[in-house]
Formats: structure tokens, C-alpha cells, sequence
């Protein structure tokens, strides 16, 4: 075992977080943890996981859902594809492999929602196969570690996988994994890596040249484009108009209060007319929201609306009427929570 490697796992052994996720050793566990950990934070994770497990113990549990009961579980988590292929990719273990999540890093690939990092996390955590776990925290420790700033090229992101490769120590395949991603998230973090408290700066070639602040080499982000968006909260006595977003495309399948792009009043009846075919009476302005999302902002007006006289919704299956006591079982984006509190 190299010295870096046997220094990273000590200090892991000291410093280690205790999360729900690493008491188990179960690869639909650690599968369900590894999705719901990509681009969220741990602190929000760890309610959201103890729950999901609760509801769903187990592969055949989860592939034996509704749908729809399992976005609302995963509400408040964002990126709801993640929850859909979760769900998809239970399905297709319980008909491929009788509901035993595949020890192969190249079935387990074939999944949906399953890329080379989570694959490698499932291989290694919970088969002890020494398959590489590449994320962002991986690959800003490594570039630093071996002066690879620039870890956006595919020719050092493939460096970075074969020196982690190679680097395995046998018997704990799982903890060199889950080592790396700690000291990435913890202390080598992006803009100011605490190296004081850092095992490695011995060998690190950052810190030796004192660029860890520099390093890795980052392309701006795209601007986040904003969005005008009139949103109608359509009601018909205690019930209250919902709308099913389509298959596909942003919050597919997630059940929305109506709208469409635009920024004027005057605007949202024409237009609502032109998008749903149906007819609204726009009544009070109602409340004002704003969700951000990776790349783009929705700047809501929110208007209390009704049909107009006559309107037949009895053709249209992507709208329905609930009850407020309904209307908490829906799955319903963040992006509308807001709205939803000032009912």
C-alpha cells in the first residue's frame, strides 16, 4: 500500500462522519444514498434518506410503487429524473435479476440513472471491487494532489480514474473510496482547502507550490437566463385546479399550478388560452415567487383565476380538480411551494 493511501485512511478512521448511509453495507442503500447525494447537500439527505427507506425497505418495495407516491417521497429533493429512474431501475432488477441489485459494475451501468460514479461508489462500497468513484470532490483532491489543474480535459479526468484505480488497497476498496470523497468534502473543499488539517500536504504538489487555492482550473458557468412566467391558481369553489407537466423535459410528470411565459396581466389569459386551451377570468394578484434552478430562474406572478362559464375539462387528463387535504398528496415541485404556502 503507497504511504498516501495508508495516511488518507488513518485520518479517515479519525474523522469520518457518522451518516446513516455508511452502517450499511447494502447496495440498494447505498445505491438510494448516492443518488440523493449528487448535487445535495448531506445535511438535507439525511432526513430525506431515513424516510425513503422507511417507505421503500428494499428493491421490491420501491419497484412495487405508484409512481406518483414515489416523487412525493422525493419532494423537496429537486431533480426529479433521479427519483424516476430510481424507481425505473428498481423495476427493471426485480424483472432482470429477481430483485438482487447486480454485483457487475457493467449491469449495474446499464440502469437507468446509474453513470460511471455511482457504479463505481455501489462497486467498491458495497462489493469491495476496486472500480473507481470519479465525482467533483475526487477529482479536485487528485488534481491538486498530482498537479492536474486542468480536470475539465477528458485526457486528465482518465488519468485521475487510473491513478485511483491503481490505487485500491485490498480489503478496504469501500473506505479508500469513501476517503477521497471526505477529505474532498470536508477539508480539500473548493476555494479555501483547510490544509492545516489536511494528511497529505507531504506529497501534495498544491500545497508544496503553494497553488491549492488555484487549483483545478475551473470554465466559467453559463449565466443563469431568467424567465417571466404568469402562473393562474385556478379555483372552483374549496377545489383548486392542478396540471400534470408532460412525460418529458423540465419537472416532467410533477403536478404544477398552471402558467406560461409572459409578464403582464393582461397577457396571462390569451396566453393560457393559446398553451391549454381553456378560457380563464384572471382575478386577484396573489403572490410574487422566484425558483432557481441549475440553469435557468423562474420570476413567477401568481394570480388567483377562474374558468370561464361553460369550460369542459373532461378530455383534458393532465388537469384535475383537488381538495386542499389532495392537494398535500400531489407531488409538487419546490419551484411551487411558495405558491402553495400563500393559498
Amino acid at each position: 500500500m503507497e504511504l498516501w493511501v495508508q495516511k488518507l485512511l488513518d485520518w479517515y478512521d479519525k474523522n469520518k462522519r457518522d451518516l446513516p448511509w455508511r452502517k450499511s453495507r447494502d447496495p440498494y442503500a447505498i445505491w438510494v444514498s448516492e443518488i440523493m447525494l449528487q448535487q445535495t447537500r448531506v445535511e438535507v439527505v439525511r432526513d430525506y434518506y431515513q424516510i425513503w427507506l422507511e417507505r421503500f425497505p428494499d428493491i421490491r418495495s420501491l419497484a412495487a410503487a405508484d409512481q406518483d407516491v414515489v416523487l412525493k417521497t422525493w419532494e423537496g429533493l429537486g431533480y426529479y429524473s433521479r427519483a424516476r429512474n430510481l424507481h425505473k431501475a428498481a423495476r427493471m432488477i426485480m424483472a432482470e435479476w429477481d430483485g438482487t441489485f447486480p454485483s457487475s459494475y457493467q449491469q449495474s451501468i446499464s440502469l437507468p440513472g446509474i453513470g460511471p460514479y455511482t457504479a463505481g461508489a455501489i462497486m467498491s462500497i458495497a462489493f469491495g471491487q476496486p472500480v473507481p468513484a470519479v465525482d467533483g470532490n475526487v477529482l479536485r483532491v487528485m488534481s491538486r494532489f498530482f498537479a492536474w489543474p486542468e480536470i475539465e480535459e477528458r485526457n486528465v479526468q482518465a488519468k485521475i480514474r487510473l491513478m485511483v484505480a491503481e490505487s485500491f488497497p485490498p480489503g478496504r476498496e469501500g473506505e479508500f473510496t469513501q476517503a477521497l470523497m471526505e477529505l474532498g468534502a470536508l477539508v480539500c473543499i473548493p476555494r479555501h482547502p483547510d490544509c492545516s488539517r489536511c494528511p497529505l500536504t507531504d506529497e501534495c504538489q498544491a500545497f508544496q507550490q503553494k497553488r491549492q487555492s488555484e487549483w483545478p482550473v475551473m470554465k466559467k458557468k453559463a449565466p443563469v437566463k431568467e424567465i417571466q412566467r404568469l402562473v393562474a391558481v385556478i379555483k372552483q369553489g374549496d377545489l383548486i385546479l392542478m396540471h400534470r407537466r408532460p412525460a418529458t423535459g423540465l419537472l416532467a410528470g410533477l403536478w404544477e399550478f398552471p402558467g406560461v411565459e409572459g409578464r403582464l396581466k393582461k397577457e396571462l389569459a390569451a396566453r393560457f388560452e393559446e398553451e391549454y386551451k381553456l378560457k380563464l377570468k384572471i382575478g386577484r394578484h396573489l403572490i410574487d415567487a422566484r425558483h432557481v434552478f441549475t440553469h435557468i430562474e423562474w420570476q413567477m406572478k401568481v394570480y388567483e383565476a377562474t374558468l370561464a362559464k361553460g369550460e369542459d375539462l373532461s378530455r383534458k387528463l393532465d388537469f384535475k380538480w383537488v381538495s386542499r387535504d389532495e392537494l398535500e398528496k400531489l407531488a409538487i415541485p419546490t419551484a411551487f411551494h411558495q405558491i402553495k404556502r400563500a393559498l
